[in-house]
């Protein structure tokens, strides 16, 4: 019983290590993946670098995205989620 008593702070410090760092992450990671396979051609994206642009082909781990100074071709990974979803968001009205 006391061996228990003293591992017990350490277990309830992974399960919350867990809770506050690995799942988080891990949703994430899920979220990211969603957003890549939906991905189609006219979408409007972000890259993770900043460029803007338009999808014009996909393939299974790339993308061609023309932008105003002509196509590029990425990795789908290059994609920001959360850049590409305020992009598309629809405009709030005052």
């Amino acid at each position: 019983m006391g061996q228990l008593q003293s591992l017990l702070p350490f277990l309830l410090i992974i399960v919350v290590m867990y809770f506050m760092m690995i799942r988080p992450q891990q949703k994430r990671a899920k979220l990211e993946k969603q957003f890549e396979s939906e991905l189609k051609t006219g979408d409007k994206i972000i890259t993770k670098s900043g460029i803007h642009g338009r999808i014009a082909e996909l393939a299974e781990t790339t993308v061609v995205i023309e932008t105003m100074a002509g196509k590029l071709k990425l990795e789908r990974s290059a994609i920001s989620l959360e850049l590409s979803q305020k992009l598309n968001a629809p405009a709030k009205t005052a």
